[in-house]
């Protein structure tokens, strides 16, 4: 290996959790060491993610020593684009190589790869040799060692979590001064505009608008192009007249989230906010809405990942919608709110919370492969635990007719190896942002309690 490009070393965990890594390195070559290969075979069995990754890794090495005929491993294997992956890269590849000889000793696995990736940089004084893990207990290692190594950022959504698309955006005060030409119109008995679009008005499609003040009003984004913007009244869900399933918007997040939530127009909507700004209410007092009164959808289907906070309590017993309802306690402390009618006592309470029941049905994540949803609410909670491959996988069950929400909050990610900037739901609110059938909202006010929200303050 001789030349001026780097030489990446990746760890196990970094094929495992993007197979693909192997050819994100553009012009630079790729080591992998014995011991890798061996984690990789050890987690090859299951039907988890991890297995299915880290069996696709093995056909991804296996199909690129076919392509050289079994010759030029010593020399490295050209990283070209595997079958069937479509990667943004230029005309340049590098090489794969593979550890020749095996390190001596049985040790810890780190330390063996920390061996072979000294060994590689002892062998090319030359060239600059960097580990590449999401392990940072390894990556302190390496330090140590006076190894370069850092963390696989390459399926990062965004350089920086601030960047991330909110969703909703403030007005200046003389707005409808600087668009003096507005178009307006009433259509069933709803208000459009249509404006000029100016400097610094990047909007996407059904972005929430708002303008502040003495003539505070609210618009959503509905077409937008490189000069005008149509753009509509927004209902107000705040009016108890207006309300959704008896839920009343409390603050604009909140008017914002009802009036997409509501839209059939709308096929995917994220919710983004911390603990106790309604999300999983809202979405929920929408769905029945939809389901029960305007019978848009046959029914609502709640799933959400089922990753732990604490220690694990072990087998859980029943059937598939037994086995998730302990995870569902959002949905059942929701219901309480939802489900709660004025006159009939506990008799009432006991027959609407079975009616609602009935058409909700909770589902697990890992039966979903396969699934198509015809004309359902699908409600995914928890979703920043999901990886965008994951997410990608939820997304596609989508039918006809279905609607699609997603809720989160980013500060609560329990999944290792997943951040802020690489979760399946910021994955998702990037790349869906221009898409005239999305939304998101991000709900920055909680509404729970007095004592909640001092908490997410001070603690």
């Amino acid at each position: 290996m001789t030349g001026s490009k780097r030489i990446y070393a990746l760890d196990t965990n970094v094929l495992l959790h993007d197979p693909t890594s192997l050819f994100r390195f553009e012009e630079h070559d790729v080591f992998i060491p014995m011991t890798v290969l061996e984690e990789l075979d050890e987690k090859k069995k299951g039907g988890s993610e991890v297995s299915r990754n880290g069996r696709q890794v093995s056909r991804f090495i296996n199909e690129l020593i076919e392509r050289g005929n079994g010759h030029g491993i010593s020399n490295g294997l050209d990283l070209s684009n595997p079958q069937g992956v479509s990667l943004k890269r230029g005309q340049a590849v590098g090489k794969l190589y593979f550890q020749q000889r095996a390190t001596n000793g049985h040790g810890k696995a780190d330390n063996l790869i920390l061996a072979a990736v000294i060994e590689l940089r002892d062998q090319n004084p030359d060239r600059s040799v960097i580990l590449v893990t999401k392990d940072i207990n390894l990556r302190i290692k390496a330090k140590i060692y006076g190894i370069d190594a850092e963390d696989y950022e390459n399926d990062r959504a965004l350089d920086d979590f601030a960047l991330l698309y909110t969703g909703s955006t403030g007005l200046p005060e003389d707005f409808w001064d600087r668009h003096p030409e507005v178009q307006s119109w009433s259509e069933r008995g709803r208000t459009f505009y249509k404006v000029d679009r100016g400097e610094g008005e990047d909007w996407h499609p059904n972005q929430c608008l708002f303008l502040p003040g003495d003539n505070s009003v609210e618009l959503r984004v509905l077409q937008v192009d490189e000069q005008l913007a149509t753009l509509v009244l927004l209902d107000d869900h705040s009016h108890p007249n207006h309300s959704v399933w008896g839920i009343a918007a409390r603050n604009r997040e909140q008017n914002f989230a009802l009036n997409v939530l509501m839209d059939p127009d709308v096929d995917f909507v994220t919710l983004l906010g911390t603990a106790g700004t309604g999300k999983t209410l809202l979405a929920l007092a929408a769905g029945l809405a939809q389901v029960m009164d305007q019978q848009r959808y046959r029914e609502i289907i709640m799933t959400r990942a089922t990753v732990s906070v604490g220690e694990d309590i072990g087998f859980l017993p029943g059937t598939e919608e037994e086995k998730m309802t302990p995870w569902m306690g959002a949905l059942t402390d929701n219901l309480e709110v939802l489900a709660n009618p004025e006159e009939g006592g506990s008799w009432g309470r006991q027959a609407t919370n079975d009616l609602l029941a009935s058409r909700i049905k909770i589902r697990s994540l890992n039966f979903m492969r396969g699934r198509t949803f015809l004309s359902r609410y699908l409600i995914i909670d928890e979703a920043q635990n999901l990886t965008p491959k994951q997410m990608k996988t939820l997304i596609t069950r989508a039918g006809p007719g279905t609607k699609i929400v997603c809720l989160g909050n980013v500060e609560q990610i329990d999944t290792p190896y997943l951040t802020e900037t690489t979760s399946g739901l910021t994955y998702a609110v990037d790349r869906f942002k221009n898409w005239e059938h999305s939304a998101h909202i991000t709900l920055r006010r909680g509404e729970r309690s007095r004592l909640a929200d001092f908490a997410s303050e001070a603690l």
